[in-house]
């Protein structure tokens, strides 16, 4: 499409994020809250989470209310938001019958929210990703609500011990059935599993969240999950982590050490298999997550509306040099492709 064509595409963020209140009550008094608060509080220590429980206080009403969300959406020039849950509505500490519970109130409320502006906002759901029997299930459900996909994180408690990671084959029914919808898997991380080394300056997010996008998309390339399904649309959020802008030591590391042999083509080229979100915060590394990956798997979003999110991300794009086609792709043509410039599926 001419760059004519483009402007005349909605504006979408593809990384907002929604609260669904009837789920917060469904766990409020849960033992297993009670244990993941502690866990947080370890991993981001107690001076990070003092500030964001004031920033949470002060910007909280923005994940429920729909008029607030509107009147900020018009002044960032975006047409078309992408609700996604919060991540703190993972709730992976959930036995199975509770998180299937969790995440079927999930669903409803983010296909309830959407339908609060349909011409302004879509959605994505969860999965009960720490029992991935059941991921495909909710994903269908999730779907069958019109929502345009679901949201992950980079791993999650695997309660029979150890960790469910995204490489887990117990997996392999929620990748092919997205696959097969055709709908979106929005990899977002929620913790960072090197806990106290970051649990001061904030370093848990800062740092974290990157090093968890980056660890849980390699743990797709090197699985060969985008080889067994090649029409998996994986959004990466934060930029994709470290990993777009670090190639050459994966692929290093694939063309000398037969046990990183794994995927049939080598690591970098599987980024251009993927999509990524813009929250980076600095023109540079946009830039070069752009060259990286390509114009035409950059999405653009904002963090809605957490502190470590994106105020103004028109001028964002602006501020790493793109050109009109570029910035025309990646804030409006690249949501639509991945069909995510629409309210609720039919």
């Amino acid at each position: 499409m001419s760059t004519d064509e483009l402007g005349h595409l909605p504006s979408v963020d593809v990384h907002a994020h929604v609260l669904v209140p009837a789920v917060e009550q469904l766990v409020a008094d849960h033992p297993g809250l009670a244990a993941q608060r502690e866990l947080d509080l370890r991993r981001n220590g107690a001076e990070s989470t003092a500030v964001s429980a004031a920033m949470i206080r002060e910007r909280g009403s923005l994940l429920v209310r729909t008029d607030q969300r509107l009147e900020l959406m018009d002044r960032q020039g975006v047409d078309i938001q992408v609700l996604s849950p919060s991540p703190a509505q993972y709730h992976y500490w959930a036995d199975e019958p509770l998180a299937f519970e969790l995440a079927r109130r999930v669903n409803d409320g983010v296909a309830q929210a959407v339908l609060a502006a349909p011409a302004r906002l879509t959605g994505v759901g969860v999965v009960p990703l720490q029992h991935p029997h059941l991921a495909a299930r909710v994903l269908r459900d999730a779907v069958e609500k019109g929502l345009r996909g679901v949201e992950i994180s980079s791993h999650a408690p695997d309660p029979l011990g150890g960790t469910v990671e995204l490489s887990d084959p117990r997996l392999e029914e929620l990748w092919a059935e997205a696959a097969a919808l055709g709908v979106v898997v929005f990899v977002h991380p929620f913790g960072c599993t090197l806990d106290e080394r970051l649990d001061r300056w904030y370093l848990s997010n800062s740092v974290g969240q990157p090093v968890e996008t980056t660890v849980a998309l390699s743990h797709l390339i090197f699985a060969g999950v985008l080889d067994r399904h090649p029409n998996l649309q994986i959004l990466g959020a934060h930029g994709g982590g470290y990993l777009p802008t670090y190639l050459g030591r994966n692929d290093r590391a694939w063309r000398v050490r037969a046990e990183a042999r794994t995927c049939a083509d080598a690591p970098s080229s599987y980024l251009r298999r993927m999509w990524f979100d813009s929250v980076v915060h600095d023109g540079r590394t946009l830039r070069a997550l752009v060259d990286s990956v390509g114009v035409d798997r950059v999405c653009m979003g904002t963090d809605h509306p957490f502190d470590m999110g994106s105020d103004d991300p028109v001028a964002e794009l602006h501020a790493a040099g793109l050109t009109a086609y570029e910035t025309h792709v990646i804030q409006r043509g690249n949501a639509s492709r991945l069909g995510l410039a629409a309210g609720l599926r039919s």
